[in-house]
């Protein structure tokens, strides 16, 4: 389901400091040398997730990109009510707006460290497989992005779109390091986004973490 507009979404994004609107001219120069890395998060929801990492980590920066400028908005609101309640500022945090198919376009060739990619749109129709974020279209677009040995961590509770992405994976000759059927009942850290701490309770949360090969 598409979501609605937010009252005054774009006064919220536009007098954030951690919107960019044109992301495209940051090609190549996101990172500064405060940060060692730069991890991205594609589809990030309200922001629970990559709230948390960036007050974690803030050696690393961190992008968040969201197709939805409502979704943005809610994202940055949530954002600032945790800075508020931590007295923070969470200066390693940037978002933006535009379709995950551009991203070689706002991203050098080898400039992000790791991609997460939490709880796609399974896109269930076949018809609509290569708008899957783990279609042999989109990992040609992370490979290009990706340091050598860079990551990508990868969550659903979908179990289709979780046995799509293992065949479309292995298709892909990547190196897989790490694969759960039930993420919940493994006793390793984790942040959970929004969705996960709603629905987990209706079934398993399935996890890939992969690079590509040399």
């Amino acid at each position: 389901m598409r979501q609605r507009s937010v009252k005054n979404q774009d006064d919220i994004l536009n007098n954030s400091s951690k919107y960019v609107k044109e992301p495209n001219i940051k090609k190549g120069t996101w990172k500064s040398k405060q940060y060692k890395e730069m991890h991205i998060e594609i589809g990030i929801g309200k922001g629970t997730f990559i709230t948390t990492l960036a007050h974690q980590n803030p050696d690393i920066l961190y992008v968040g990109i969201e197709l939805s400028k409502a979704v943005l908005a809610l994202a940055i609101k949530k954002t600032r009510r945790f800075e508020e309640e931590k007295n923070i500022k969470l200066n390693n945090l940037l978002i933006f707006d535009k379709d995950a198919t551009t991203l070689d376009e706002i991203f050098n060739k080898e400039e992000v460290d790791k991609i997460y990619l939490n709880f796609s749109d399974p896109w269930h129709k076949n018809k609509h497989a290569k708008r899957r974020l783990t279609s042999p279209e989109f990992l040609k677009v992370y490979k290009n992005i990706l340091k050598e040995k860079g990551k990508i961590e990868f969550k659903t509770d979908n179990r289709k779109l979780f046995e799509y992405s293992l065949l479309t994976l292995n298709e892909s000759k990547v190196l897989m390091e790490y694969i759960s059927l039930d993420l919940h009942k493994e006793d390793i850290p984790n942040i959970m986004t929004e969705y996960e701490e709603k629905f987990s309770k209706f079934g398993p949360i399935y996890k890939l973490i992969f690079s590509f090969r040399e």
